[in-house]
């Protein structure tokens, strides 16, 4: 009998060591951004959606729609629209398809499918580079409208830099970023949210009000069929910015309560269907309404092309720098939740205050530098969107579909995933060309600091 107590005693230091770490583990969760609170509403997954979607991409759509003509324009636009509807649905689904487990950071799911390891390497790296690519174009973008607003409101006033404008919009970043999770931010998403339906009104309002323009043409607008293919692709880029918000939508469902008789998936999808909603409202209006109103003319953001009523304008641009900040935590949150977590779980870092304030206001201050160092607008959405859009919006969630389904060969479901797949990678090739094309050319003329 006295051989087995050490046994024994092994193994109750062994289980009490467990229970401590699960204990540890639970209490790093209940901490980080993403895990540490679950009492969302279906409304909440609405605005956060629409937030996180309706970006400032919105006013590059009818410049995306000069480079691609009438008919491929709606074209793109509806099949856009269709199909990240459908794989929106598929990562929704699969956000709870293990009983008792969520899946709730993208990559946690990457690694269901494709392997711990694998899983880790496929989606951190292109959902990292979508959430600091669209938090520097949101900087220059914040910026840009502050500074326009400031012009059109004052305009005997001294030109200022627009990098001055781009700190000024990084300030109150600092001071946000420290809000600790996603529904701390429900406030401002909501805001953010009322925004982007408001300024769409009025790009679209304004520009029926100003109605064709004498000297519309609708031709395309390169002089050489090389500079009408390049901007074609790029065109591609932007729209598939304008369809972001897979980036964050586990990590918005993971706030939304869940027991096995009421899964978080039903009160999501219908945050989703009505955030679809009001992308449809903002988008096909704003799109053909604005290239019918200024035609190959159009600037690459619609509020630029109309210059009047000036206080109409001024207030799109203030709506805009409302809707940027709002967006801008939305696709902040899963990257200080990555940053705490291998801080906290793999340095051994304390959880706290201190970490939050020093790490966070780093990821802000990089996010301004490179903001106020290349702000080519246009050209970077084109070059983001087809590179890292396409993959995690188009066609990852397809792949992790077969993988973890395994549909019948030729069935629907298999069919309809490899439609998405074959569309997504001929995007995510094509379209980065487009944008670093125009980044060439306008890196030409531009000068750094400015």
């Amino acid at each position: 009998m006295g051989t087995q107590a050490p046994d024994t005693d092994d193994a109750f230091v062994a289980n009490k060591k467990a229970d401590s770490q699960t204990a540890s583990d639970k209490k790093i969760d209940d901490w980080l951004p993403i895990t540490s609170s679950r009492n969302a509403k279906w409304w909440y997954s609405a605005f956060h959606n629409v937030t996180a979607m309706v970006g400032a991409g919105v006013l590059s759509l009818p410049f995306a729609m000069s480079e691609l003509g009438w008919g491929p324009g709606i074209a793109v636009l509806i099949i856009s629209w269709i199909v990240t509807l459908y794989t929106l649905w598929q990562m929704v689904e699969m956000h709870e398809m293990v009983p008792g487990k969520r899946f709730d950071r993208y990559h946690e799911l990457g690694q269901h499918a494709f392997g711990d390891k694998l899983g880790l390497w496929i989606v951190v790296p292109q959902q990292l580079v979508v959430e600091v690519g669209v938090n520097i174009v949101y900087m220059v973008t914040g910026g840009k409208s502050l500074k326009k607003f400031h012009d059109t409101v004052c305009s005997t006033c001294k030109p200022i830099k627009q990098t001055y404008f781009i700190m000024i919009f990084a300030s109150v970043h600092f001071v946000l970023a420290q809000l600790p999770n996603f529904n701390s931010i429900s406030g401002i998403s909501l805001a953010a949210a009322v925004m982007s339906l408001s300024y769409s009104t009025i790009a679209w309002g304004a520009s029926v009000d100003k109605g064709k323009q004498p000297d519309v043409a609708y031709g395309y607008i390169a002089s050489s069929t090389a500079g009408t293919v390049f901007n074609f692709f790029s065109a591609l880029g932007d729209v598939a910015f304008a369809y972001a918000g897979h980036n964050v939508v586990l990590e918005i469902q993971a706030t939304i309560p869940s027991t096995p008789e009421k899964p978080s998936k039903k009160p999501m999808w219908k945050g989703v269907i009505v955030a679809y909603i009001v992308v449809a409202i903002c988008y096909f209006p704003v799109a053909l309404i604005g290239y019918w109103a200024f035609g190959n003319k159009v600037e690459d953001n619609i509020l630029i092309s109309l210059e009047k009523p000036a206080w109409l304008i001024a207030a799109a641009n203030m709506m805009v720098v409302v809707h940027v900040i709002g967006s801008y935590q939305i696709y902040a949150m899963p990257v200080f939740d990555m940053i705490e977590t291998v801080l906290v779980k793999k340095l051994r870092f304390p959880p706290g205050l201190t970490l939050r304030l020093i790490a966070r206001s780093l990821y802000v201050a990089f996010t301004m530098f490179v903001a106020i160092s290349f702000p080519f607008f246009g050209g970077l959405l084109g070059f983001f969107g087809g590179f890292a859009f396409a993959p995690t919006t188009y066609f990852l969630p397809c792949i992790m579909w077969l993988a973890i389904y395994k549909p019948k060969r030729y069935s629907l479901s298999w069919i309809a995933n490899w439609i998405c797949i074959i569309l997504g990678v001929l995007l995510m090739i094509i379209s980065p060309i487009g944008g670093l094309r125009q980044i060439i050319l306008q890196a030409k003329t531009y000068k750094f600091y400015s």
